[in-house]
């Protein structure tokens, strides 16, 4: 069975990646992957630790592997790998070797990085409110070391969506899927 071919929407805490990924996944008319670790944590009866992320990041990959085969053309995956090693690297100083290794296998046609241009709103599994740029900057930082294409998306509404679709179609068109 063919795979979809993968769109992965990451950036900072509340910027928009999970409303996003519903839009687009609509607006595609395909599936999309909630980003794992919510529920994992909304599940954990203690606080989460070093080890937690790599699970979090075996069972992010389960499912973009499950769902790759049911999406039509495109997959849009709420967060990916990249995620959890700015994650990592930021609260732990450290990423586990095996998600280094599987973010340079890991076949994306494009990164859509979330700007900070949208307000903060409060969650309880936020923990940066005060270090969106710092992280944005280290997202920056880390596709560009992986030479990972990616397109900045700034907006707010619909003119967020306007320029994700706008960037996947051009990098479709480019890329002759």
């Amino acid at each position: 069975m063919k795979k979809a071919i993968k769109i992965a929407v990451v950036g900072p805490e509340s910027t928009g990646k999970t409303e996003l990924s519903k839009q687009l996944a609509e607006h595609y008319q395909t599936e999309w992957v909630p980003e794992v670790a919510r529920t994992y944590l909304e599940n954990l009866s203690r606080q989460y630790d070093y080890d937690d992320l790599g699970k979090i990041a075996l069972q992010q990959l389960e499912a973009e592997e499950k769902l790759s085969t049911q999406a039509k053309q495109l997959l849009i995956c709420d967060t990916n790998l990249i995620v959890i090693k700015v994650w990592s690297d930021f609260k732990y100083g450290r990423t586990e070797p095996w998600i280094i290794e599987k973010i340079k296998e890991q076949d994306y046609l494009i990164h859509l990085l979330m700007d900070i241009d949208m307000p903060w709103q409060y969650d309880p599994l936020r923990e940066h409110p005060h270090k969106r740029k710092e992280l944005f900057d280290i997202y920056v930082r880390e596709l560009k070391f992986f030479n990972i294409p990616f397109q900045i998306i700034s907006g707010t509404g619909m003119k967020r969506m306007e320029h994700a679709v706008t960037a996947i179609d051009q990098t479709l068109q480019k890329k002759s899927y």
